[in-house]
């Protein structure tokens, strides 16, 4: 893999927190990787990773919320980044709301929305949902520069992969 760090190595992608709802349970992750990826209609893909519990109320789960953070909000990156939701309630520690049919909304994200889970794409450790965008909103507080993965680092994972 020495070969892919010479390209990998220079990206420096936004961070956002992706939250999921269903069956009684809530959770939520820190995510590095996600994009846009139509324009019209707009669709989103957030990549989760598979042995996350985010992932596996994901799984079940209709709609996700896809929060932006600033760079001042590493607080709240290091809340669903560093702890794993298999040991305790992160929404505890966060002003949270519920929005569209029933997602979990962070109040004090820069940028959200919920979207609806269109398909599920295999892409190794980590599986992709796309999303079609049904609810938005945001907070004129944060609106500094976005919480990239260089601002991330030493946010130690929550539940590591093996």
């Amino acid at each position: 893999m020495a070969g892919s760090d010479e390209f990998v190595g220079r990206l420096d992608p936004e961070m956002c927190v992706v939250t999921a709802a269903a069956g009684g349970e809530r959770a939520g992750c820190l995510v590095g990787f996600s994009s846009q990826c139509s324009l019209q209609p707009v669709r989103f893909v957030v990549w989760l990773s598979e042995v996350n519990r985010t992932f596996r109320v994901a799984h079940s789960a209709t709609f996700l919320a896809v929060h932006l953070l600033t760079r001042e909000q590493r607080g709240l990156a290091e809340v669903f980044g560093g702890r794993t939701g298999d040991e305790e309630d992160k929404f505890q520690q966060v002003r949270w709301r519920e929005g569209h049919a029933g997602s979990v909304i962070v109040c004090d994200a820069a940028a959200w929305f919920v979207g609806r889970i269109l398909t599920r794409v295999d892409g190794g450790d980590h599986v992709g949902f796309v999303l079609d965008p049904v609810e938005w909103g945001g907070s004129a507080a944060h609106d500094g520069p976005l919480l990239r993965l260089g601002d991330a680092e030493g946010i130690s994972p929550g539940h590591p992969v093996d």
